[in-house]
């Protein structure tokens, strides 16, 4: 653990989105970047994953939200982003497409899977879910969450609770959890630039479909 590094670090990105923000919308990402070193300190937080989080805070700031980030939503979730907004309220889960060694042998379906289990408990605990990623990474989003859940078909949500259940058993993802999860939008962060692009979850599966492979599974 490098203390010092990961203050530098996270000081030099929330000064460079700080540039874009109203002195009032700077103090609020200012609040953001302690929880993190607060958290870092915990061993709870890495760099990488705090940059991006600073980045989409930042996004959500200047559109009037007030964020938190690593926030508990139920006895076992703990959400990457949680934002506020008169009434409503937003959580963002940022992927970087990291597979742990043990599915080295089935990359596509795990990440997936993980997906769509992120959809389905994350968005029955906010008003709008959304999913997050840096420009490189292509999310593998199942055209079932583009449909309201009326319009679901019944095999299909039960194909995604199958793959689904080959990763998660405790607890398993609840067949209802799947049919009416709801995907608000995915975010496109640019790291290197500092800023986060928003996108409608069509306009997303539209620009990655042709460059996704397809596995034996048909998501």
């Amino acid at each position: 653990m490098d203390l010092e590094k990961f203050r530098t670090d996270v000081n030099g990105m929330t000064e460079k989105l700080s540039k874009n923000l109203r002195k009032n919308d700077a103090s609020k990402l200012n609040y953001v970047k302690e929880q993190l070193i607060g958290m870092y300190k915990k061993n709870l937080v890495k760099i990488n994953h705090s940059v991006l989080e600073l980045i989409c805070a930042s996004n959500l700031i200047s559109r009037g939200y007030d964020v938190d980030v690593e926030k508990d939503v139920s006895d076992i979730l703990v959400c990457d982003i949680y934002a506020t907004k008169g009434g409503g309220n937003t959580i963002i889960e940022i992927e970087t497409g990291f597979t742990p060694p043990e599915h080295a042998m089935d990359t596509i379906d795990y990440f997936a899977a993980r997906i769509m289990s992120k959809i389905a408990r994350y968005s029955q605990h906010c008003s709008k879910f959304s999913l997050a990623t840096p420009a490189v990474g292509l999310l593998p989003i199942s055209k079932i969450f583009l449909l309201p859940p009326i319009a679901r078909n019944k095999d299909d949500v039960q194909k995604i609770k199958d793959l689904c259940d080959r990763y998660y058993k405790n607890p398993p993802i609840q067949y209802d959890d799947i049919l009416n999860a709801h995907l608000h939008s995915i975010y496109l962060i640019n790291i290197d630039k500092g800023f986060a692009k928003e996108l409608d979850p069509q306009g997303y599966v539209d620009l990655t479909t042709h460059l996704l492979k397809r596995s034996e599974v048909e998501y």
